[in-house]
């Protein structure tokens, strides 16, 4: 039995690692939770799973995930008075330091770090610190702090698994194989909403619209990502902390079926492929119980089926934000930062129809060209560029 906590617990990949345990009840057992606002599904997880330790972002959520629990509880039929309340040994706490609360929790063999933007950043290196293994999916946390994180890793001795489907698909390739020997990673892209639209048609393209990813199901920030192809940029950058793989050594090619989600090339002329239909869920059973591949009943590939697969390289006018990827790991120090939240920033105003899609790249492109680089930051140093760049990203949206 594996126990483990999990960091964004109601989102997108949250809800999936809760399918995914639901499969193996005899295997892995939730011992923590944490989520950001969604106080009526994470009380409903609690009741699922009765971790010991749930952590929401308000003091006010807290009271209300409390009394919905209460209430919740109260309708459950006990035979006898002597059965324990299902709820009443379970803490609650809230905020940043509720989310570190669960990533280090004694109970937890491993954390899964699936919440959005630099918040994740503290728990995951608070949880390194205390020897749990880290089941990654916070693109944020290697592109932020990749320098850091890393020797944190090194120096604690703990294993760090990705999630993403791109990375757990490299980290498939590589198993067993000699870093000596590796050519170049290769990160497959769907192409996102707007890979066939004609490029002239972005300018006016419709939240909707880039909201309308052909192949995957994801949440709306990561899917708007797919649509520039900001998130191949921040898992160049994953990939490059990941794998210790410069950065001229992974490309990214779009591959439209989303059969095959990363390959390696060898110095043999050799190259490795990963495939298996586009579901999260994958990569995430993977993470939890590497190196076993049981069967849970998860959607199988039926290779005659597949008919073709395309590969194409990225057009550079169809997604400019490629570039800023390279760039960024060419600064190096706080750049990455800068880069992750200025685009999380304009990504948002997008989605809240204040700037048009094209102005996305504008605004991430402008905001790291007016930053000055911290070489070899420190935590509290990522996380001022983080804030300043939300800040600086926020001022060139103004009118």
């Amino acid at each position: 039995m594996k126990t483990i906590s999990i960091l964004g617990s109601t989102g997108s990949i949250g809800t999936q690692v809760l399918d995914i345990v639901s499969r193996l009840p005899e295997r892995l057992k939730v011992v923590g939770l944490a989520a950001h606002r969604n106080v009526e599904l994470l009380a409903e997880q609690v009741m699922q799973c009765q971790p010991s330790v749930v952590s929401i972002g308000t003091e006010e959520d807290a009271a209300r995930l409390k009394a919905e629990l209460e209430h919740r509880a109260s309708n459950i039929e006990r035979p006898t008075s002597s059965i324990q309340h299902p709820t009443s040994s379970i803490e609650i706490v809230w905020g940043q330091e509720g989310l570190t609360r669960v990533a280090t929790m004694p109970e937890a063999q491993t954390a899964v770090i699936s919440v959005a933007g630099a918040i994740g950043l503290a728990p995951t290196i608070e949880a390194i610190k205390a020897g749990k293994e880290i089941a990654l999916a916070s693109k944020e946390v290697l592109v932020a702090a990749g320098s850091l994180v890393t020797k944190l890793v090194e120096e604690h001795g703990v294993r760090m698994l990705p999630i993403d489907s791109e990375h757990s698909a490299l980290f498939q390739c590589l198993n067993g194989e000699d870093p000596k020997t590796v050519r170049r990673l290769i990160l497959t892209a769907s192409g996102g909403a707007f890979r066939d639209t004609p490029v002239e048609a972005l300018a006016t393209a419709t939240v909707e619209q880039a909201l309308a990813h052909p192949n995957w199901t994801m949440g709306r920030k990561i899917t708007i990502d797919s649509a520039t192809l900001m998130n191949k940029c921040l898992e160049v950058i994953e990939a490059r902390w990941l794998f210790g793989v410069e950065a001229d050594r992974i490309e990214v090619v779009i591959h439209p079926q989303s059969i095959v989600h990363s390959m390696v090339e060898f110095e043999d002329a050799s190259t490795i492929a990963q495939l298996g239909v586009p579901d999260m869920r994958l990569p995430i059973q993977y993470a939890l119980l590497y190196p076993e591949r049981p069967d849970t009943g998860l959607p199988r590939l039926d290779i005659t089926a597949c008919g073709r697969l395309d590969f194409r390289e990225p057009d550079p006018e169809r997604y400019p934000a490629l570039g800023l990827a390279y760039e960024a790991l060419g600064h190096g120090g706080t750049m990455p930062a800068v880069m992750n939240a200025a685009n999380e920033a304009a990504v948002g105003m997008f989605l809240e129809r204040k700037i048009g899609f094209l102005d996305i790249y504008g605004i991430t492109r402008k905001t790291m060209a007016s930053h000055r680089v911290v070489p070899d930051p420190s935590l509290d140093q990522i996380l001022e560029a983080d804030a300043w760049a939300r800040e600086a990203a926020a001022a060139l949206a103004e009118p």
